[in-house]
């Protein structure tokens, strides 16, 4: 396109000025290169979505400023790709996540921009925009009435919405969007998990036309057509998806809400490692929009950083309606005397579940393991089937009869007799949500009853049942984390936990807060009506305080006793972090080289850069290979920045601000 109109201007004799831009690619050139000059005959917007050849490869290119004709020859723009250039505030966002996690710009653009843009695609019919309509009139709390008052009076920038489950978030959220609309801003509501999105986008379709909704379930048809809908849009729109959401190109946004933002899938697990609440905070600011966050167990560190930042931390601890507080029962699981019935489903689990289907209501039984047990082994000679690959000890999957790595998804023949020993006397120990189910099944054969865990099948997903689960259709359901958030079953009476702990033995930090905010999640499933409601939850550590605290949704204890506790042990929010992985096929090669780099960093780092390790990863082998680690603790971040100069360019991985030390 710009070769011909090249072509025309010189036939008709102009002399057309040449402009010179620098322009990042979307792939890693070389190291120390995030962009690179280019000359245009025709002026260009920052933010222009572009074609740009690099030796034989073409590829896509984002114009990220303008630049004086530099002293040596440069190429041409080959074409453009988009006429409408993504919003400058989301070239700003790239570049400052680039810096700040110390990662290469063009895996940033990877993820800002959806995949095949120089695809030929069918045109999309646009559906005629309608105005807004609100059939569903929402009568306020004082609590709501409060919130909305202080994210209208705030000056731009980040406040924490500190909600008890039921206190009507959602409803602040969809005021809070109604007001940034009427000023002409868009508004772009995040969501942890892609089940959520029905839930919420159900609740917004109520009061909004036009949602773009974009998730990683979408073909990549439908998320570039979402993507190009935020981009061309004249008007201004709701958005809501997971993270990923945060970086569809609206021109003019006035507000962002973060639902559920203590959950840990807001940050990103492959490079780019960034927080979504970082990155969101940092989009705000560019936009001078108003950025909210909310959560019923806000995460420890953001509350923390909250109150030092003299942000506004709006409270609501009244729920939405009038409600009959649920019947809390807690189960000793040391005592057998509790397990007369059943080997692992206590005396008044079972008969608070009985009770609840001859009503006719519904129940949901939580557990935080996939499969149907986690250990098989020989009761003869002591031999335990683990994954030849990663040294972890295979997973039972009953319902198709294998054993699978969790890890690396290597899967085997469950064994009839010990390849050691050769005796027959196999067996299967712990408890996983397969095998919950199957138990389940046997006691309630005539039930509607539903797994959703990260071993459910395509179309039975939280998304795709949730009519179903709103309704009560399904009377029983079970599952893992996936089903402890957010969701708002009108139906649901009883929720039981079969082992309340099983995540507190994990050597990691975060253990406690987030065993804390799973079972304060769980129980805020129910209790939301007048209906009277039970909670049972059977736990090895009844006494222990994220237990205890987290069943009575008790945040303002556990925040206390947790902050003072890592006040002593310096854990953030009082330190940064920095964890180093090491990775080779042999333990010796893992170990010499996470050796040499813990030398070479004590010699170049300040004192204040406290090293701890090399150590074995919690996971020390994974696909054939070994991993050891050095965790880096600092209380200037910058310190661990230059530390990554240090890294060799091979069989290393870093990540910045980890969320776990697992």
């Amino acid at each position: 396109m710009l070769r011909m109109l090249r072509e025309l201007l010189i036939t008709k004799g102009y002399n057309n000025p040449m402009y010179y831009y620098e322009v990042a690619p979307n792939q890693i050139v070389r190291a120390g290169s995030a962009s690179f000059t280019y000359s245009s005959e025709i002026e260009l917007a920052i933010g222009q979505l572009v074609s740009i050849s690099i030796g034989k490869k073409t590829l896509i290119g984002v114009v990220i400023r303008s630049v004086k004709q530099p002293a040596y020859d440069t190429k041409t723009i080959s074409s453009i790709i988009e006429e409408t250039p993504l919003p400058e505030p989301l070239i700003r966002l790239a570049v400052w996540l680039s810096d700040y996690y110390a990662t290469y710009l063009a895996t940033v653009l990877q993820a800002l921009l959806p995949r095949g843009l120089q695809k030929k695609r069918r045109q999309r019919v646009a559906q005629p925009h309608v105005a807004m309509r609100d059939r569903t009139k929402i009568v306020f709390t004082k609590d709501q009435h409060e919130a909305l008052a202080t994210i209208e009076g705030m000056s731009p920038g980040t406040a924490l919405l500190h909600g008890v489950t039921g206190s009507g978030k959602t409803a602040v959220y969809i005021e809070a969007a109604r007001r940034s609309l009427a000023r002409n801003q868009s508004v772009i509501i995040l969501v942890p998990e892609i089940a959520l999105t029905s839930q919420l986008v159900d609740e917004f379709s109520h009061h909004f036309n036009d949602i773009i909704l974009t998730h990683s379930r979408q073909t990549e048809a439908e998320r570039h057509a979402a993507w190009k809908e935020a981009l061309t849009s004249k008007i201004p729109r709701v958005v809501i998806g997971p993270r990923s959401a945060l970086f569809l190109p609206l021109a003019h946004v006035g507000l962002i809400a973060i639902d559920e933002a203590h959950e840990p899938s807001f940050k990103q697990e492959q490079s780019p490692r960034y927080s979504a609440l970082r990155a969101a905070g940092i989009l705000a600011g560019f936009h001078h929009a108003k950025l909210i966050m909310g959560s019923a167990t806000p995460s420890i560190s953001e509350y923390y950083v909250a109150e030092h930042s003299h942000r506004p931390i709006i409270t609501m601890s009244s729920p939405a309606r009038e409600i009959t507080k649920p019947i809390i029962s807690l189960v000793d699981m040391t005592k057998r005397s509790n397990f007369t019935k059943h080997r692992f489903l206590s005396d008044k689990l079972l008969l608070q579940l009985e009770e609840t289907f001859e009503n006719g209501h519904q129940a949901l039984i939580f557990h935080n393991r996939r499969g149907s047990a986690s250990t098989t082994l020989c009761e003869n000679c002591g031999w335990q089937a683990g994954c030849p690959r990663c040294f972890i000890p295979l997973t039972l999957h009953a319902d198709n009869h294998h054993l699978r790595c969790h890890i690396c998804g290597f899967h085997d023949k469950v064994p009839t007799s010990c390849p050691t020993c050769h005796h027959t006397d196999i067996i299967h120990k712990g408890i996983g949500t397969k095998l919950i189910e199957a138990e389940l099944r046997k006691l309630y054969p005539k039930k509607t009853i539903m797994r959703f865990d990260g071993d459910s099948e395509t179309g039975e997903s939280v998304e795709e049942k949730y009519k179903e689960l709103y309704d009560g259709t399904i009377d029983l359901i079970i599952g893992t984390q996936v089903i402890a958030k957010g969701l708002d079953l009108p139906k649901l009476r009883t929720v039981g936990v079969v082992q309340a702990d099983s995540g507190l033995s994990l050597p990691d930090f975060g253990a406690p807060e987030r065993t804390f905010q799973l079972l304060a999640q769980v129980v805020g499933r129910v209790g939301r009506s007048h209906h009277p409601t039970t909670v049972i939850v059977q736990s090895y550590q009844p006494t222990h305080r994220a237990v205890v605290d987290g069943l009575n949704q008790n945040y303002e204890h556990f925040y206390t006793a947790t902050i003072a506790q890592r006040r002593r042990a310096l854990f953030p929010p009082f330190t940064y972090l920095l964890k180093l992985t090491c990775i080779y096929k042999t333990e010796a090669a893992a170990v010499k080289h996470a050796q040499a780099l813990a030398r070479e960093l004590r010699i170049h780092l300040p004192p204040t850069v406290q090293i701890l390790g090399p150590t074995p990863a919690f996971y020390e082998r994974q696909r054939d290979t070994y991993r050891w680690q050095l965790i880096l603790k600092s209380p200037q971040r910058s310190d661990l920045v230059i530390a990554l100069q240090y890294l060799p360019p091979t069989h290393w991985q870093s990540e910045l601000d980890p969320m776990s030390l697992l």
